[in-house]
């Protein structure tokens, strides 16, 4: 009998799937770029400062009194910057006035970040400044954007981070999207959809680039502080819209603060900027004998380190997790174990309930939540009221051993931890009679337990969830990627 030959639609569709499928499967995969995803050296820790960011309410008073903050993180930002006479790199992932109009209750943290570096550029014209940001600032091309153009005429150097050079969080998506969508570009002009951050339209093309669900989620600053280098890295947004949420951030001088230059630089290297090579190297890894000692960890290397803390953890030692998402199945899983095996972990969590004016669902963090409590973690949540509880923070200590304290950009979610989103968070092993593990203890402590009538933290009753719908949505959105965590 004669063949059938495939007509030619079928075998054109054919070859568009498969060009698809070899695209999402390369791009989810590929090598990373170099000095992306790694553990830095272990460095003596100098000029330690653990700084935060708090909101609360007044117990009797509730949200009628308003809300209360105590911020000192941006402070310090300014500071460092203002002091500055050689270099100045910051990494921020949200820096604008998206989200609404600037009101009493919210910092203009966009604005007062261009008066600074603006300001200091006028001060000292010789320093070299230098913002690397992600695209979706501007929308991904949709939107223009006053304050980075403000830098950009001041002689600040505006790095837009090349995002297609990261592997793909949403492989089934962005696998189509290289493939037909990301050679037209975008315009700031002809927008017929809804801005999803404010008012006025944008393109399809923004929607297309958004829904990659991919960032530079870095909040970073390295500056040069009289004879030594500064870093500082946080969980904090120069965003106004988030300028009410509760962050940490760690300050740090010596060695470690050139590890993160030299990760920032890595950054403008691979998204096309040549900031030169005529910047101090960081020094060749030497032996800490004593003393609280420091890494920066980037990317998968973050994952490494909490699986490695909270799996080391032993019976009677303490861990205390507080983090604005959790979704990590290993990282979920091992902290089940510890609890079974005798560890006292504490879980501080945001509901998922508050997104710039919008109202969440609370996925991922009540299933998880409800998966943890069940194997009888002890949980709360941050009693948030428009804000979010944005701390990335673990912190391991007792027993008789050198405590952990982790801390930075990065949530406790797949994109966060696997290599895909950029992200930057540090690591501090000291005794626990350490200023900064003392601290950090405290800051958990008051967050935990509601102090003097100030109301950060509500019962795990509050916001409990045991929808099994929910928690199977969950899990297929951490899986695939089609999620916003």
């Amino acid at each position: 009998m004669p063949r059938h030959r495939p007509r030619p639609l079928r075998l054109l569709l054919l070859v568009l799937l498969c060009a698809w499928l070899l695209t999402a499967l390369y791009h989810r995969y590929k090598p990373l770029p170099e000095d992306v995803g790694r553990a830095w050296p272990v460095r003596d820790a100098e000029n330690l400062a653990l700084l935060a960011d708090d909101t609360w309410v007044e117990g009797d008073a509730g949200e009628e009194a308003g809300r209360q903050y105590d911020q000192a993180i941006f402070d310090e930002f300014f500071r460092l910057i203002g002091q500055a006479d050689k270099l100045i790199v910051v990494d921020m992932f949200l820096y604008n006035d998206m989200a609404g109009a600037t009101t009493d209750s919210l910092r203009p943290l966009s604005e007062q970040l261009t008066d600074a570096l603006v300001a200091r550029k006028q001060q000292r014209p010789h320093v070299r400044a230098v913002l690397i940001t992600d695209p979706f600032n501007t929308l991904y091309g949709g939107v223009a954007a006053p304050h980075l153009q403000r830098l950009r005429d001041a002689g600040v150097e505006v790095v837009f981070t090349d995002l297609t050079r990261l592997r793909d969080s949403n492989p089934t998506w962005s696998g189509l999207w290289r493939l037909c969508c990301q050679w037209f570009g975008n315009s700031t002009e002809g927008g017929w959809l809804p801005n999803p951050t404010g008012d006025g339209k944008v393109t399809l093309r923004t929607y297309l680039s958004l829904i990659n669900f991919k960032a530079n989620h870095r909040k970073t600053l390295v500056v040069d502080e009289g004879n030594q280098w500064t870093g500082l890295v946080t969980s904090a947004n120069a965003h106004d819209a988030s300028s009410a949420h509760s962050n940490l951030a760690l300050r740090f001088s010596g060695p470690a603060a050139l590890d993160l230059l030299q990760s920032e630089l890595a950054v403008a290297n691979f998204s096309g900027a040549n900031l030169g090579d005529n910047w101090p190297a960081p020094p060749a890894p030497a032996a800490v004998e004593k003393g609280p000692r420091l890494r920066v960890l980037d990317e998968g290397a973050i994952r490494d380190a909490l699986l490695e803390t909270v799996n080391g953890a032993r019976a009677g030692q303490h861990l205390d997790v507080g983090v604005f998402y959790l979704s990590q199945r290993p990282l979920v899983e091992a902290l089940a174990a510890a609890q079974e095996r005798g560890v006292r972990l504490r879980l501080l969590l945001d509901p998922n309930k508050d997104a710039f004016g919008r109202e969440k669902n609370g996925v991922p963090n009540r299933q998880v939540a409800w998966e943890l409590h069940r194997a009888g973690v002890p949980v709360r949540w941050c009693a948030t009221h428009g804000e979010q509880c944005h701390t990335k923070m673990l912190l391991r200590y007792g027993a008789h051993r050198p405590a952990t304290l982790i801390l930075g950009s990065a949530n406790y979610t797949r994109r966060n931890l696997d290599n895909l989103n950029l992200e930057t968070s540090v690591e501090l092993v000291a005794e626990a009679g350490d200023p900064t593990i003392r601290a950090a203890r405290e800051i958990f402590q008051k967050r935990w337990s509601n102090p003097d009538g100030k109301v950060f933290s509500l019962p795990y009753e509050d916001f409990a969830d045991d929808s099994r719908w929910r928690y199977g949505l969950y899990r297929v959105m951490e899986f695939t990627g089609w999620s916003t965590f």
